[in-house]
């Protein structure tokens, strides 16, 4: 079983990276401007010259996939690093401290988890425009709870382990505490967290883009170029839409594979009472 999961984990791994170097090795290959516009050369299918084909102005869809990809994996990546920051930091303290700060701080996350996270992303990005900075700040503040609950989960569930009660007992400063024997042992199920918010911030901002409240044309986004391809299906032109479509499926089954496969290594650590990751 765990080296299912271990397999499972390095395929989405696999795919990620390829996912990467398409967006960022590929354009320095096939070397288009995703910008330019050539009416004469409108809706070209996929051939040798074109193989994405081109768009109802004419430009190259395969570049603008690429450029697309690009854009997309950064805000992926800030707001899977920001969101974390931010919801573990919450997370950790109302864990450590207890209390009224546990009450409060969970509280707020409770508020932001009364709305779905796609209608709060949705919300947030209405509330401050149509725009990429919006768009990916509504999506980071919608993760921050997925954050938040689970590492104050952990930090409850570590505190109560052997080696932390013997550590307090012994006078270990508290900050030594978190950083040698508490956070330690999070890594392995926050990290997990982080791969599957990476396919949900790229999916999100797909779909704000979609509705018109993401990135806003002609800059290239997986998203917009779906819904640009959406006038011309029925009509024959399939390749604007479906390869754009192609890239956003592969990206978020590669981390979801990594999720699938970090969780099944973590589940089998408890049941095996692993302790080769405990801190001396």
């Amino acid at each position: 079983m765990f080296a299912s999961g271990h397999r499972e984990a390095t395929v989405g791994l696999g795919v990620i990276l390829v996912t990467v170097a398409f967006a960022w090795l590929g354009p320095q290959i096939w070397r288009a401007d995703p910008l330019a516009v050539n009416l004469a050369n409108s809706l070209l299918p996929p051939s040798a010259a074109r193989p994405f084909g081109t768009d109802d102005v004419g430009r190259d869809v395969l570049a603008r996939v690429m450029s697309a990809g690009q854009l997309d994996l950064i805000a992926a990546a800030a707001v899977t690093a920001v969101g974390g920051l931010l919801g573990m930091s919450v997370g950790l303290l109302a864990g450590l401290r207890g209390g009224l700060t546990d009450n409060a701080s969970m509280r707020l996350i409770d508020s932001l988890l009364a709305f779905p996270p796609l209608i709060l992303a949705l919300a947030i990005s209405v509330a401050l425009g149509a725009g990429t900075v919006s768009a990916a700040l509504g999506i980071t503040i919608s993760t921050v709870p997925f954050y938040a609950r689970l590492m104050r989960s952990e930090v409850l569930r570590v505190q109560a382990l052997p080696f932390v009660e013997a550590a307090v007992a012994s006078g270990c400063q508290p900050s030594r505490i978190v950083w040698r024997h508490i956070l330690p042992h999070t890594w392995q199920v926050m990290t997990i967290q982080a791969s599957s918010v990476v396919g949900y911030a790229v999916l999100t901002l797909a779909a704000l883009g979609f509705v018109g409240l993401g990135v806003q044309v002609p800059t290239p986004e997986w998203g917009t170029m779906i819904t640009a391809g959406l006038s011309y299906v029925l009509s024959g032109q399939w390749w604007i839409g479906v390869f754009p479509g192609a890239m956003l499926l592969i990206l978020v089954i590669g981390c979801n594979l990594v999720a699938d496969g970090l969780g099944g290594e973590a589940v089998g650590s408890v049941l095996t009472g692993s302790t080769r990751n405990l801190p001396e």
